[in-house]
């Protein structure tokens, strides 16, 4: 990004021409990002609660007076109840590594705190993915121009991955041919030459039905195979059981379909797959992308550069997160607590919890089955610390609740999901008011705490400067110098990066690991498994009795999960919550557009305005997300009706895993 600042205030904010993935470009929310940190909401001094919680009602109180009630119920509680009593609670409200992840990890480290396992968005996603190529390694996204074929599986890449659907476009212009597989017509499908609308957690179903017709129509690379890959004699018969009738079944989707995407795919050269992690949020999540991330070395597709697949390219930086974390000051063996099930754990975790200290998120709007949540935030012996941007939901139960800086007002450098750069972010803008920084906030407290190890006193640019490893073969040649003068720094790879082309597969064997001896060991299903939905007519017929529709709940166009939800200009993009309904099951609810529905099943329910239309396909109904539950009608989001239950490896969250019914609001 390129800052304009006038007299100390940002005034304009564009994308940098010269940054090659970006390319001039921001997208939607982030071209806003001036109102965000200008808007009046915003959270400008120390607070306390003066009022119920969840209420939220505060006085403005000072910093030190803040700083000393924080360090003294801590210690209170780590004394009478142990420091597992206090848990952290934080995700990537701030992408950067210092303020994601760095003094805050120290810190409680050094407490003895409970550590977190931060599995809400992509540990799932993550975990199929390694179990088959062994990282976060793939593709380069500016060479999927050059792609003939893409299929773009569990995105919607207009709303979440603009700069990939850039070069989507592009290569569509010079004709390839784009496939969306994704169980709605998004946006993104809307703008595909095909659309394979599945049910949801069926996608491993679909590669293994893809993976039949390409083995019995002789499709493979078998040399490819032969030299690179292990355990494909025992893929071939598993997928032998898939036939594309099957498949299709299990799919909700036309046997042709599938003959002719894996027949595409088998033919095709380059064949690109992006994957994205909306496949991963149901309880076979995790072995779907496993089964997903074998297709490319079936077919070969990894011997070209435009070839191949990408989920995450975060695995191909050197990052040496011990020097930003320190796991050195952890004492003993700390419990560890999954941010996907905190509702179960402000309950009844033992020994229990007595303080959360909440930053980088808001679990009361994001989190699963979000009665639970508010119920343990809710509890007036606990003691909630809040570090924020806004008064968010989570905020209106803090006992204490403390200003944060914004991206344009405080130092990091960044790694990439999607591209190959490393950046770096420097400061526009002072902060506004009294707000400080995550790495701030923390030595602050530290120092408080009587913390006086060497590394609570870094400077930022101490922390960055270990942040990456420069004497890594991906960084050789480049320097932190370099990269705080010129902003960004391409890794050490090739313009035609090819990760795989040879193997050298980053898993124990060297190649892709269609069977992983890992799992087996594990006691996990060396294989890639079809696992169906926990809430199915398959797995839970009774309950798919009483609520038939699936539900799935992917992030509005206008919001990055609960980010940005409480702008203005963007809620009135959205036009307030909405229901996708398919017109079959509209009619058969007496259902029309613009009617109040509610959306429900045993855990709550929410309401929003329906929206009949074949962009959501039969048995499924689609809640664009997530909104803050006080800014929806009758204070409640599509959360209210998700579980805690987890995914298959990885631990992670199952939004999309949940049956519901849907009535007209009243009825």
């Amino acid at each position: 990004m390129l800052v304009t600042v006038e007299d100390g205030r940002a005034i304009e904010l564009r994308g940098a021409p010269d940054h090659p993935p970006t390319h001039g470009t921001l997208c939607t929310k982030v071209a806003r990002y001036l109102d965000r940190t200008y808007s009046d909401q915003r959270v400008l001094h120390p607070m306390k609660r003066v009022g119920p919680k969840g209420e939220g009602r505060f006085a403005r109180i000072g910093w030190d007076e803040a700083l000393d009630t924080i360090a003294a119920r801590l210690t209170d509680i780590a004394t009478t109840s142990g420091p597992e009593a206090v848990v952290p609670y934080s995700y990537a409200g701030n992408m950067g590594l210092l303020q994601y992840g760095s003094m805050d990890r120290r810190f409680f480290h050094r407490l003895g705190a409970s550590l977190l396992d931060r599995t809400i968005c992509a540990s799932a996603g993550k975990a199929g993915w390694t179990a088959a190529i062994g990282a976060s390694v793939g593709m380069d996204v500016e060479r999927y121009v050059d792609s003939k074929l893409i299929l773009i599986w569990g995105s919607n890449a207009i709303a979440s991955n603009l700069h990939f659907w850039t070069r989507a476009q592009e290569a569509k212009r010079r004709g390839a041919k784009l496939v969306a597989i994704d169980p709605y017509r998004s946006a993104t499908a809307e703008k595909c030459h095909e659309h394979v609308a599945l049910m949801p957690g069926t996608d491993a179903a679909l590669a293994y039905g893809m993976m039949h017709v390409l083995i019995r129509d002789a499709l493979i690379d078998r040399d490819y195979v032969d030299r690179y890959t292990v355990g494909f004699d025992a893929l071939a018969e598993r997928a032998s059981e898939w036939t594309p009738q099957r498949a299709a079944a299990t799919c909700g989707i036309e046997v042709a379909q599938i003959e002719s995407l894996a027949r595409a795919y088998g033919t095709t050269r380059p064949a690109a797959i992006r994957v994205n992690y909306g496949m991963q949020r149901v309880a076979g999540g995790a072995n779907a992308v496993r089964a997903v991330a074998c297709l490319p070395a079936l077919v070969g597709a990894w011997r070209e550069s435009a070839g191949g697949a990408l989920l995450s390219s975060s695995g191909t930086y050197p990052i040496d997160g011990a020097a930003l974390e320190r796991p050195d000051l952890i004492r003993g063996r700390p419990r560890t607590i999954n941010m996907s099930a905190i509702g179960d754990a402000l309950n009844s975790a033992q020994p229990p919890v007595k303080a959360i200290f909440v930053y980088n998120s808001n679990p009361v709007a994001v989190a699963p089955d979000s009665s639970q949540v508010v119920r343990g935030f809710a509890r007036e012996d606990l003691f909630c610390v809040v570090h924020e941007l806004f008064q968010t939901d989570t905020a209106d139960y803090a006992d204490i609740l403390l200003p944060a800086t914004t991206q344009l007002e405080h130092f990091d450098v960044h790694h990439s999901y999607g591209h190959l750069y490393v950046q770096v972010n420097h400061p526009s803008i002072a902060p506004l008011g009294e707000a400080v920084a995550n790495t701030e906030l923390f030595r602050r407290i530290a120092a408080r705490m009587g913390f006086d190890d060497p590394c609570f006193r870094e400077t930022d640019e101490t922390m960055a400067r270990a942040a990456f490893r420069f004497d890594d073969d991906k960084l050789r040649g480049r320097s932190f110098e370099a990269l705080m003068h010129d902003g960004f720094l391409r890794l050490n790879v090739p313009d035609d990066y090819a990760p795989f082309a040879h193997g050298d597969f980053p898993t124990r064997s060297g190649k892709c690991e269609f069977w992983s001896e890992t799992l087996r060991a594990r006691g996990e299903d060396p294989l890639p498994a079809v696992i169906l939905p926990r809430e199915s007519a398959v797995n839970d017929p009774e309950r798919a009795s009483r609520y038939p529709l699936a539900c799935i709940s992917p992030p509005a166009r206008n919001f990055l999960n609960s980010t940005f939800a409480n702008l203005p200009a963007f809620t009135a993009e959205e036009r307030g919550p909405r229901l996708l309904v398919h017109p079959d099951d509209a009619l058969a609810r007496g259902i029309d557009t613009g009617a109040s529905v509610r959306i429900h099943n045993d855990r709550g329910g929410f309401r929003a305005t329906a929206e009949v239309t074949d962009r959501a396909r039969p048995g499924v109904v689609v809640a664009p997300s997530i909104w803050w539950r006080k800014l929806a009608p009758g204070g409640e989001n599509a959360n209210a009706v998700t579980s805690q239950a987890l995914t298959d490896l990885g631990r992670a969250a199952t939004f999309y895993d949940c049956l519901v019914e849907v009535t007209r609001a009243g009825d």
